[in-house]
Protein backbone atom coordinates (compact mmCIF):
# COMPACT_ATOMS: atom_id res chain seq x y z
CA UNK A 1 0.00 0.00 0.00
CA UNK A 2 1.66 3.01 -1.12
CA UNK A 3 2.02 6.23 0.86
CA UNK A 4 1.75 9.85 -0.64
CA UNK A 5 1.00 13.45 -0.04
CA UNK A 6 -1.83 12.79 -2.10
CA UNK A 7 -3.11 9.46 0.00
CA UNK A 8 -2.03 11.51 3.20
CA UNK A 9 -5.06 14.04 1.98
CA UNK A 10 -7.26 11.30 1.50
CA UNK A 11 -6.91 9.53 4.93
CA UNK A 12 -6.97 12.95 6.08
CA UNK A 13 -10.67 13.31 4.53
CA UNK A 14 -11.46 9.59 6.02
CA UNK A 15 -10.09 11.22 9.34
CA UNK A 16 -12.66 13.91 8.92
CA UNK A 17 -16.50 12.11 9.46
CA UNK A 18 -15.99 11.03 12.96
CA UNK A 19 -15.35 15.05 13.64
CA UNK A 20 -18.21 15.91 11.62
CA UNK A 21 -20.86 14.07 13.80
CA UNK A 22 -19.05 14.47 16.82
CA UNK A 23 -19.05 18.15 16.88
CA UNK A 24 -22.83 18.36 16.56
CA UNK A 25 -22.68 15.91 20.38
CA UNK A 26 -20.71 18.32 21.58
CA UNK A 27 -22.33 19.82 24.71
CA UNK A 28 -23.86 23.20 24.41
CA UNK A 29 -21.86 24.54 27.05
CA UNK A 30 -18.76 23.93 24.99
CA UNK A 31 -19.59 25.16 21.77
CA UNK A 32 -23.27 26.93 20.97
CA UNK A 33 -25.65 25.53 17.94
CA UNK A 34 -24.40 28.02 14.94
CA UNK A 35 -20.11 27.19 16.37
CA UNK A 36 -21.53 23.59 15.97
CA UNK A 37 -22.76 23.96 12.94
CA UNK A 38 -20.13 26.37 11.32
CA UNK A 39 -16.96 24.08 12.31
CA UNK A 40 -19.27 20.95 10.79
CA UNK A 41 -19.45 22.76 7.66
CA UNK A 42 -15.79 24.21 7.82
CA UNK A 43 -14.70 20.45 8.42
CA UNK A 44 -16.75 19.55 5.22
CA UNK A 45 -15.55 22.33 3.02
CA UNK A 46 -12.34 20.96 4.15
CA UNK A 47 -12.41 17.48 3.14
CA UNK A 48 -14.19 19.15 -0.16
CA UNK A 49 -10.80 20.89 -1.17
CA UNK A 50 -8.77 17.48 -0.20
CA UNK A 51 -10.98 15.95 -2.26
CA UNK A 52 -9.80 18.39 -5.13
CA UNK A 53 -6.30 18.72 -4.11
CA UNK A 54 -5.31 14.95 -3.55
CA UNK A 55 -6.23 14.22 -7.39
CA UNK A 56 -4.35 17.66 -8.66
CA UNK A 57 -1.15 16.50 -6.61
CA UNK A 58 -1.78 12.93 -7.38
CA UNK A 59 -0.92 14.03 -10.98
CA UNK A 60 1.53 17.11 -10.63
CA UNK A 61 3.56 14.74 -8.70
CA UNK A 62 3.14 11.62 -10.39
CA UNK A 63 2.19 9.85 -7.28
CA UNK A 64 -0.79 8.53 -8.89
CA UNK A 65 -1.78 4.41 -7.56
CA UNK A 66 -3.93 2.20 -8.16
CA UNK A 67 -5.14 2.46 -4.09
CA UNK A 68 -5.06 6.32 -4.12
CA UNK A 69 -8.03 5.82 -7.05
CA UNK A 70 -9.77 3.63 -4.98
CA UNK A 71 -9.40 5.38 -2.00
CA UNK A 72 -10.28 8.67 -2.99
CA UNK A 73 -13.90 7.47 -4.81
CA UNK A 74 -14.23 5.65 -1.02
CA UNK A 75 -13.08 8.58 0.83
CA UNK A 76 -15.95 10.95 -0.80
CA UNK A 77 -18.60 8.46 -0.49
CA UNK A 78 -18.13 8.25 3.41
CA UNK A 79 -17.99 11.59 4.02
CA UNK A 80 -21.18 11.96 2.07
CA UNK A 81 -22.94 9.27 3.61
CA UNK A 82 -22.04 10.55 7.01
CA UNK A 83 -22.88 13.91 6.32
CA UNK A 84 -26.31 13.16 5.03
CA UNK A 85 -26.94 10.63 7.96
CA UNK A 86 -26.18 13.59 10.47
CA UNK A 87 -28.22 16.07 8.57
CA UNK A 88 -30.87 13.44 8.60
CA UNK A 89 -30.84 12.76 12.04
CA UNK A 90 -31.31 16.74 12.56
CA UNK A 91 -34.13 16.87 10.41
CA UNK A 92 -31.82 19.14 7.47
CA UNK A 93 -32.65 16.95 4.95
CA UNK A 94 -35.34 14.17 3.81
CA UNK A 95 -35.34 10.72 4.42
CA UNK A 96 -35.61 10.13 0.05
CA UNK A 97 -32.92 12.18 -0.74
CA UNK A 98 -30.51 10.27 0.96
CA UNK A 99 -32.10 7.06 0.32
CA UNK A 100 -31.28 8.47 -3.23
CA UNK A 101 -27.69 9.73 -2.65
CA UNK A 102 -26.63 6.43 -0.69
CA UNK A 103 -28.71 4.31 -2.55
CA UNK A 104 -26.61 4.97 -5.96
CA UNK A 105 -23.74 5.32 -4.19
CA UNK A 106 -23.67 1.57 -3.13
CA UNK A 107 -25.21 0.83 -6.87
CA UNK A 108 -22.39 1.64 -8.82
CA UNK A 109 -19.81 1.11 -6.66
CA UNK A 110 -21.23 -2.66 -6.69
CA UNK A 111 -22.03 -2.09 -10.79
CA UNK A 112 -18.18 -0.99 -10.99
CA UNK A 113 -17.07 -3.61 -9.14
CA UNK A 114 -18.54 -6.40 -11.26
CA UNK A 115 -17.81 -4.68 -14.35
CA UNK A 116 -14.43 -5.04 -13.41
CA UNK A 117 -14.96 -8.55 -13.13
CA UNK A 118 -15.88 -8.96 -16.55
CA UNK A 119 -13.22 -7.29 -18.01
CA UNK A 120 -15.48 -3.90 -18.63
CA UNK A 121 -14.98 -1.95 -16.26
CA UNK A 122 -13.99 1.45 -18.83
CA UNK A 123 -17.30 1.39 -19.77
CA UNK A 124 -18.78 2.63 -15.96
CA UNK A 125 -15.20 4.94 -15.92
CA UNK A 126 -15.90 8.39 -14.18
CA UNK A 127 -18.07 10.37 -16.54
CA UNK A 128 -18.42 14.28 -16.68
CA UNK A 129 -22.20 13.37 -15.29
CA UNK A 130 -20.90 11.68 -12.29
CA UNK A 131 -18.63 14.52 -11.58
CA UNK A 132 -21.06 16.96 -12.04
CA UNK A 133 -23.69 15.20 -9.52
CA UNK A 134 -20.20 15.12 -6.76
CA UNK A 135 -19.99 18.80 -7.21
CA UNK A 136 -23.33 19.30 -6.13
CA UNK A 137 -23.73 17.21 -3.45
CA UNK A 138 -20.37 18.97 -2.18
CA UNK A 139 -21.71 22.52 -2.70
CA UNK A 140 -25.39 21.69 -1.01
CA UNK A 141 -24.33 19.91 1.91
CA UNK A 142 -22.46 22.46 3.80
CA UNK A 143 -25.32 24.77 3.09
CA UNK A 144 -27.48 22.65 5.15
CA UNK A 145 -24.84 22.06 7.72
CA UNK A 146 -24.57 25.54 8.51
CA UNK A 147 -28.11 25.73 8.64
CA UNK A 148 -28.73 29.90 9.35
CA UNK A 149 -29.01 32.72 7.56
CA UNK A 150 -25.64 34.76 6.83
CA UNK A 151 -25.10 37.83 5.73
CA UNK A 152 -28.29 39.16 6.94
CA UNK A 153 -29.95 37.61 3.84
CA UNK A 154 -28.64 34.15 2.52
CA UNK A 155 -30.79 31.43 3.90
CA UNK A 156 -28.35 28.63 4.27
CA UNK A 157 -31.44 25.83 4.79
CA UNK A 158 -33.60 26.74 2.08
CA UNK A 159 -30.48 26.88 -0.20
CA UNK A 160 -28.86 24.03 0.71
CA UNK A 161 -32.33 22.10 0.30
CA UNK A 162 -32.73 23.55 -3.31
CA UNK A 163 -28.94 22.28 -3.92
CA UNK A 164 -29.32 19.14 -2.78
CA UNK A 165 -32.36 18.50 -4.56
CA UNK A 166 -30.69 19.21 -7.98
CA UNK A 167 -27.52 17.01 -6.91
CA UNK A 168 -30.59 14.62 -5.85
CA UNK A 169 -31.94 14.50 -9.60
CA UNK A 170 -27.83 14.91 -10.92
CA UNK A 171 -27.65 11.85 -8.70
CA UNK A 172 -30.37 9.63 -10.28
CA UNK A 173 -29.37 10.88 -13.76
CA UNK A 174 -25.68 9.77 -13.71
CA UNK A 175 -27.20 6.06 -11.74
CA UNK A 176 -29.28 5.82 -14.68
CA UNK A 177 -26.57 6.81 -17.35
CA UNK A 178 -23.88 4.81 -15.63
CA UNK A 179 -26.33 1.13 -15.79
CA UNK A 180 -26.87 2.69 -19.59
CA UNK A 181 -23.70 2.45 -20.30
CA UNK A 182 -22.71 -1.47 -18.75
CA UNK A 183 -26.18 -2.48 -20.35
CA UNK A 184 -24.60 -4.16 -23.70
CA UNK A 185 -22.43 -5.80 -21.32
CA UNK A 186 -24.24 -7.40 -18.51
CA UNK A 187 -26.87 -8.56 -20.99
CA UNK A 188 -24.21 -10.28 -22.63
CA UNK A 189 -23.21 -11.84 -19.36
CA UNK A 190 -26.22 -12.00 -17.47
CA UNK A 191 -27.10 -15.96 -17.61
Amino acid sequence: MPFNLPIALTWLRVAAIPLLAVVFYLPNSWLTPFEKNLIAAIIFISAAITDWLDGFLARRLKQESAFGQFLDPVADKLIVAAALLVLLNMDRVQVWVALIIIGREITISALREWMALLGAGKSVAVHMVGKLKTTAQLVAIPFLLLNDTVFGWLNCAQLGTWLIWIASFLTLWSMFYYMKKALPQLAGKID
